[in-house]
């Protein structure tokens, strides 16, 4: 590759105006990042459509993935919230699907990655968080603040594990989507890296650099295997942590 021509690995997560929409200062367009979230819905329904649309009473493949994904997600919530948490199965499955087909829309080739994109995981942390304070403060009001009051914790500490306990939560909405935007981040920057040797080596005029391609080629290989793994693991997580979260809301204070 021509040295006036340089790989970068930061390219791909350039957004896009694809339908400029400006109002003022407001900027409304519907950019690649847009486009590849209203995929991800796309993608979501139509396969819980589909896989679901038998309802045999023995399961083929494609409905036994559905049910699996389902009593995955619900056995999760279940085992974190309790039964109670069960209200928000709709909600918890819904963000689990959409952050997990993201991760793995995100690694085809041409593909965006959403979840790589730190307003995007804010936005549903944020989501996530505000859920928190207004069911805990819709079901239990001022009670809800007994989240911030550990139970058995003597009065001469008390001040500064409420303290702890704050900041804590406070944070919780920045470490949510960090978690998952620097996962997906550093996974492709390492891809395009290690694809981009490949390109460089193949392109050299030496047949012996262009030999060494094959060390570069089995990285990228081995590091696909491997984000494909960090995309379930990583959308399992933010459901976990929502799911935990969650719990906080219905049983302050235990």
């Amino acid at each position: 590759m021509a040295a006036g021509n340089p790989i970068d690995p930061i390219e791909q997560f350039k957004v896009r105006e694809l339908v400029p929409i400006h109002i003022g200062s407001l900027n409304l367009s519907f950019t690649n990042s847009s486009l590849f979230m209203v995929a991800v819905l796309a993608v979501v329904t139509l396969l819980m459509v589909v896989f679901t649309s038998g309802r045999n009473l023995v399961p083929g493949r494609t409905q036994a993935a559905a049910e699996m994904a389902y009593e995955f997600i619900a056995n999760t919530l279940r085992s974190t919230a309790g039964d109670a948490g069960m209200k928000f199965f709709p909600f918890v499955f819904s963000i689990f699907m959409f952050v997990l087909m993201c991760n793995l829309l995100g690694l085809l080739p041409y593909g965006f990655s959403v979840t790589a994109q730190i307003v995007v995981t804010f936005a549903l942390a944020a989501v996530v968080i505000s859920l928190v304070i207004l069911y805990g403060a819709y079901k239990h009001g001022f009670g809800f603040l007994k989240l911030f009051v550990p139970q058995g914790v003597h009065l001469a500490l008390l001040p500064l594990i409420v303290l702890i306990e704050v900041i804590s939560f406070v944070s919780r909405p920045l470490t949510l989507s960090v978690r998952l935007f620097a996962n997906m981040l550093a996974g492709h920057i390492l891809l395009a890296i290690f694809g981009g040797f490949v390109v460089v080596l193949l392109g050299s005029s030496s047949y012996g650099l262009k030999a060494l391609a094959f060390l570069p080629f089995a990285m990228t290989t081995l590091m696909f295997a491997f984000e494909l793994l960090v995309a379930v693991l990583q959308a399992y997580v933010f459901a976990i942590l929502t799911s935990v979260y969650l719990n906080d809301a219905i049983h302050p204070g235990h």
